[in-house]
């Protein structure tokens, strides 16, 4: 069974599809029987935040397809370091299931995966 990481660094509304893009990667991945882990570093760890609510208009909710995938087993770290640093939401708590993390640990899961992909 192919394991893939999937690091997302980009704000999950930013105007574009790129983290809508990678949530459905990640989900047609799980489909086909994969092992999907996903690592939110810079300003994508606001999308692991209770705080990350869809702006009026979106008709995509990003957080809930993350908490969904959470739920089918996806393992989900976040950059501890980028918690103080990064997003709108500056120093506000990761919602269950996605656990704060270290660039150590992503090392790991890089060095363990036999594809990782950027979004």
């Amino acid at each position: 069974m192919q394991k893939f990481l999937i690091i997302l660094n980009r704000e999950p509304y930013d105007s574009t599809d790129v983290t809508w893009n990678g949530l459905r990667l990640a989900e047609a991945l799980v489909k086909r029987g994969s092992i999907v882990r996903i690592f939110l570093m810079n300003d994508a760890v606001d999308l692991a935040r209770e705080a990350c609510k869809k702006p009026e208009g979106y008709d995509q909710d990003l957080s809930q397809m993350l908490r969904e995938l959470i739920a089918k087993d996806v393992k989900v770290e976040v950059c501890g370091t980028c918690m103080s640093r990064c997003g709108i939401y500056k120093n506000q708590p990761y919602f269950a299931g996605a656990n704060k993390s270290t660039m150590s640990f992503l090392a790991e899961w890089v060095a363990d995966s036999d594809r990782v992909l950027t979004f």
